[in-house]
């Protein structure tokens, strides 16, 4: 019979309860288990798709075209696999469902309850997450902390699932231990206040993950055992790592799989995190640096740099950075900045490589349009994402082309030259402000030009399928002019004849694609076109290509 555990977490968010589950996740693959992981979001929003990046940070994005929590993308990285709209719960999602089902006579005339009916849709849809991933194991990560009303019905959900099949449920509590800097001790009173939090809502963690900066000393965990009722071995050392990816060997050391395995009566079928322990050690024992750019907007909020908003690009680029044993060394490049004074884009020169990411609206864009020529002008190795593709055709259709009115109807509706158009389906949605779920979402097929540097990065492959998240397309209108100035089209749909890949001949590397390819990249396994994007910085950095 399939198992089941729930993480929550207590004392703060962004304690990194997402990859603790994505680990867990990961060493008990290693022992030979069927497993998947559920992300529960406990927001009214039907999905991430009309967030803010700097509230929410990155909107990842699934084959199926679902838009959800960053946490799912380190689910997929972690057990490299992908997942559904089926491993994505939202509250929304909850109550729109209830909702129809009782508008369409599904309870049968009966009062509609928030309980016990909103935690038997919670756990249905859990089931139906394990059966279609036919796992053995399902964690279920539920979002925020204990404590929160937000939170309520779905604990309620998780008490009601090990009432009914108690030998199959366990609970792990992901904790922060504070070490207060003027008493120099580290406190488990928030931990314990954390638990009776869920105790309160009928639930007692099976295992405590102890956060926290430092490892767990004896004296602490014996405290948290005693007032926190667990084992001493059920609680588990989890302190700060210099990668996230260290995680899964610190559980392994910790035992933690064969905990949760003997509390579920299961026995390993083998072991192996060789791979992975392979990887951490590169992590460590890299010390050539590879210095990237990104050009982007959603990282400024306040006095504070929120890396978030483009997890997976940062993920992709040390994947890439690692497969060649180097460390990443990101740098966060204000497009704004370049607006104000355009002197500021020559501090692009002092890069291996620059990334103009995935974006909407018309703040920043001329910025990165001046980064982006700054680099084709001075072979910099390039790689546009999504709007970073858009706007790189827009610079070659203004300076190369000299189409002086180049530019995209999402900034200038009667652009003279619109380049950049919305797909003809997307016309009467924006008319409508119908944006939610609208976009072109999801996996799609993309046929490559043999001879390109893409066609040669994914190793001569006729059709990929990439994700994309975006509303508008290169214009087809303008594919003729621009190709003969020199712009390969190296990439399309075939369904569709969209362009999905541009580059340019002359120049050490310069892609650009409508897809985001960081979406599929994995620890173990780079994306092809990140890959080739740092091994061409290395090149032109050894080569001297280029000078600063």
């Amino acid at each position: 019979m399939s198992k089941f555990i729930f993480v929550a977490g207590g004392v703060m968010s962004g304690i990194g309860k997402g990859v603790a589950t994505a680990s867990i996740a990961r060493i008990l693959q290693s022992k030979g288990f069927r497993v998947t992981a559920v992300k529960i979001d406990p927001y009214i929003n039907v999905d991430a798709g009309t967030m803010n990046p700097l509230e929410h940070g990155e909107i990842f994005v699934t084959d199926d075209g679902t838009e959800c929590d960053q946490d799912v993308g380190n689910y997929e990285r972690f057990l490299n696999e992908n997942l559904t709209t089926d491993n994505y719960i939202t509250t929304g999602r909850v109550y729109q469902a209830v909702i129809e089902r009782e508008r369409n006579l599904g309870y049968g005339g009966r009062s509609v309850e928030v309980v016990p009916d909103i935690p038997n849709e919670v756990i249905s849809r859990i089931i139906k997450a394990e059966k279609k991933k036919k796992s053995q194991i399902t964690l279920i990560e539920i979002g925020g902390t204990v404590g929160e009303y937000q939170n309520l019905l779905f604990l309620e959900a998780a008490r009601i699932m090990k009432l009914q099949r108690a030998k199959d449920v366990i609970f792990i509590l992901v904790s922060y231990l504070p070490i207060p800097e003027k008493i120099g001790e580290m406190k488990t009173k928030p931990t314990q206040t954390a638990v009776r939090l869920l105790n309160e809502a009928g639930i007692q963690p099976d295992i405590i993950l102890a956060r926290g900066k430092l490892p767990l000393d004896e004296p602490r965990k014996r405290k948290i055992s005693i007032f926190c009722n667990v084992l001493p071995d059920d609680v588990i050392s989890a302190p700060d790592v210099f990668s996230i990816y260290e995680i899964p060997p610190n559980f392994e050391r910790e035992d933690l799989a064969n905990r949760i395995l003997e509390k579920f009566n299961l026995k390993p079928r083998k072991k192996n995190l060789r791979d992975w322990e392979k990887l951490v050690k590169t992590i460590k024992s890299a010390k050539v640096k590879v210095k990237i750019g990104i050009v982007g907007k959603y990282f400024e909020t306040g006095e504070f740099t929120l890396m978030d908003s483009y997890l997976s690009v940062i993920e992709a680029i040390k994947h890439a950075s690692w497969f060649f044993k180097r460390m990443p060394e990101i740098h966060w490049l204000s497009a704004e900045n370049y607006e104000k004074r355009e002197s500021a884009v020559k501090e692009v020169e002092n890069y291996d490589g620059i990334i103009v990411p995935g974006g909407f609206g018309a703040r920043g864009a001329e910025g990165k349009i001046k980064a982006i020529e700054f680099c084709r002008k001075n072979k910099i190795p390039y790689l546009g994402l999504c709007f970073g593709m858009q706007l790189a055709v827009i610079e070659f259709a203004r300076n190369v082309c000299g189409l002086r009115g180049a530019n995209s109807k999402e900034f200038v509706k009667r652009a003279k030259a619109p380049i950049i158009d919305f797909m003809p389906e997307q016309k009467a949605l924006i008319r409508e402000k119908r944006y939610g779920g609208t976009m072109r979402l999801g996996s799609y097929k993309c046929e490559l030009k043999p001879g390109t540097k893409s066609w040669n990065a994914y190793q001569k492959k006729k059709y990929v399928f990439e994700r994309h998240r975006h509303r508008y397309e290169l214009n087809n209108k303008y594919r003729q002019i621009l190709e003969k100035k020199g712009l390969v089209v190296a990439g399309i749909n075939p369904e569709k004849d969209l362009v999905e890949i541009i580059e340019l001949k002359e120049h050490p590397f310069f892609i650009a694609t409508q897809f985001h390819p960081e979406l599929k990249s994995r620890p173990l396994l780079p994306h092809p076109l990140y890959r080739e994007f740092i091994r061409a910085c290395i090149s032109a950095k050894i080569s001297g290509v280029r000078r600063r």
